[in-house]
């Protein structure tokens, strides 16, 4: 079935905003014959620009990878954030709906209040950053211009062309004799890699949200534990942050067959990193 699904994919139009960005940059590699926006081409705060550009290249499938991913930064540009994370994805659907095109949108564990240690994909929602109040906005958004849509959430992010944790831990080992890492918040990392590598089977999936992550879950504390020697373990509240982060934020995929665990993948960045 997911074979078929892709060889039928590689023969639809198919239109890559954020192509740029980390996760985009996952995504050409699983989608290679996907068009590849850039926000230089296409701004999708620009609603005119967005509905124009899908109406004249007619796609059968979109994906949009295009975000705001500073979650502290977003706290000191809200506007800017649900503009981009939340009114953005809006106009790609409202486009898509149009064309009669599949959209698939990326959110966030993020959009959870960490209460719970585990969240379904039918669990309601309850931001406590702007981060995610826009990831939310943009869910929203989607679901409100189209029916046709998959919304993926997914968590702790990683992977080639982009600051992320994994490289900034290991820079920061070499730097410093050790590097405090807090103990007290609960995901699971994701591979850019393995979650672009499931789009195309989510796109034969029903309309819906889909909690997609590698399995197993961590402290930020444990995963930085996983690539260096020195990480030493501290609290929330001795490591404080612009934004509030949720305690736990494990996303739960009861929908999908589950990635590969966390560590078998973080294995793979890091030999694909040093013989880069």
């Amino acid at each position: 079935m997911v074979v078929e699904t892709i060889k039928e994919i590689t023969h639809k139009k198919t239109i890559l905003f954020g192509a740029d960005g980390m996760l985009g940059h996952a995504l050409q590699g699983a989608l290679p014959h996907a068009q590849c926006i850039g926000r230089g081409k296409v701004d999708i705060t620009d609603h005119q620009a967005v509905v124009k550009f899908i109406n004249l290249e007619r796609p059968a499938i979109v994906i949009n990878a295009a975000a705001y991913t500073d979650v502290d930064g977003c706290e000191d540009n809200r506007s800017y954030a649900l503009t981009v994370n939340g009114n953005g994805p809006g106009y790609i659907a409202e486009a898509c709906s149009e064309v009669n095109a599949v959209l698939v949108h990326f959110s966030t564990d993020y959009i959870f209040d960490g209460t719970k240690r585990e969240y379904h994909e039918d669990d309601p929602p309850n931001p406590i950053n702007v981060y995610g109040e826009s990831k939310l906005l943009g869910e929203v958004s989607v679901a409100k211009n189209l029916e046709n849509y998959r919304i993926i959430r997914t968590s702790w992010l990683y992977g080639s062309h982009g600051k992320n944790f994994v490289d900034t831990i290991l820079s920061l080992s070499k730097q410093m004799p050790v590097v405090r890492v807090v103990n007290d918040q609960v995901g699971k990392p994701t591979y850019t890699v393995d979650l672009a590598n499931k789009v195309p089977e989510i796109i034969g999936y029903d309309p819906g949200i889909y909690h997609i992550t590698n399995e197993g879950q961590c402290s930020w504390y444990e995963f930085a534990r996983a690539l260096i020697p020195n990480a030493v373990p501290c609290s929330t509240d001795e490591f404080p942050r612009r934004a509030k982060r949720p305690a736990y934020s494990v996303l739960a995929n009861t929908k999908t067959p589950p990635l590969r665990h966390w560590k078998e993948a973080l294995k793979e960045y890091v030999q694909n990193k040093r013989r880069s």
